[in-house]
């Protein structure tokens, strides 16, 4: 049993290692080939690190993991590393892989829409990749998770939205407005294909999980920990067997499908799982009165 686990444990992380490696090369094909040759600023803290390089030529890999660098220690504090360990690993190749892969990528000086669509498809898919296996790229989506732990009137999206509008402004100044308008071309365009790789075609608010497994204690206990979301035992009767069991069910943010199902798989590779879209998720973690929600 323990043999088993501690395979499971290495399989994930080479998974890990591998989604992070190719999504984070694609990422600065985003980034080296499309936005910084045309100057099309990117968004959140990557938009920042290209602005320091266009003034004063600092390398934008290194200056995205400096400008993270307080952000993790904060995120630390607030959730613990377990909740961030993903995030940090994540940025720290995705921010190295810009700068090693500058000087042999290909660069892109034709159409500026072509530019915007094509930066927008490899971001996509890049972040997609990294999405899969639990993490992110940092800036604007932890410092938003981080500000709505104070900011409780503020959804994370809207937070989210004024993280990055701030990066928009700055861009229109620095470079120009057509520099930013080209910017929320790529933000659409990308959205569109993470949504699209990670959900398929039919997009709700989030997911939800019903899970049917021999270990659903064990289940529960390693989501409410591990993912930091509730779970509802249901009691069920096999109509066949006619045994006992439960069922679980589980309300989880879209992001975090791919965290629970493999929580849900490591545990038990034979539970029977469904996933569900949920058009509203109203509750403590998700929307509340007036909007309000968290990230972590």
């Amino acid at each position: 049993m323990e043999k088993n686990n501690t395979k499971l444990v290495v399989n994930n992380i080479v998974k890990d290692t591998l989604y992070f490696l190719i999504g984070s090369f694609i990422f600065s094909v985003y980034i080296n080939t499309f936005t910084v040759p045309n100057n099309i600023i990117p968004i959140g803290l990557t938009g920042l690190a290209t602005i320091f390089n266009h003034l004063f030529g600092w390398p934008i890999g290194v200056m995205v993991i400096l400008m993270n660098i307080p952000l993790f220690l904060w995120g630390i504090k607030k959730v613990g590393y377990k909740s961030i360990a993903k995030t940090i690993i994540a940025t720290t190749i995705s921010s190295l892989m810009i700068d090693m892969t500058k000087p042999f990528l290909p660069i892109y000086a034709g159409d500026m829409m072509l530019a915007c669509i094509f930066g927008g498809l490899f971001l996509g898919v890049g972040l997609a990749l990294i999405f899969i296996r639990g993490g992110t790229t940092g800036g604007t989506d932890l410092i938003s998770g981080l500000l709505s732990l104070y900011f409780k009137g503020l959804s994370v999206g809207r937070l989210i939205l004024i993280v990055n509008l701030i990066v928009v402004i700055c861009a229109a100044f620095i470079y120009s407005i057509d520099s930013a308008l080209y910017a929320i071309i790529i933000i659409f365009v990308s959205t569109k294909i993470i949504d699209v790789l990670l959900y398929g075609t039919d997009v709700g608010i989030g997911k939800v999980m019903f899970i049917i497994s021999k270990k659903s204690d064990l289940i529960a206990k390693r989501i409410l920990c591990e993912a930091g979301r509730g779970v509802t035992k249901l009691k069920a009767e096999g109509a066949y067997s006619g045994k006992e069991g439960s069922v679980l069910l589980c309300a989880v943010a879209r992001q975090q499908v791919y965290n629970v199902y493999d929580i849900i798989k490591t545990t038990d590779p034979k539970s029977f799982i469904i996933i569900g879209d949920a058009g509203e998720i109203v509750g403590q973690g998700f929307k509340l009165n007036a909007g309000k929600g968290q990230i972590f």
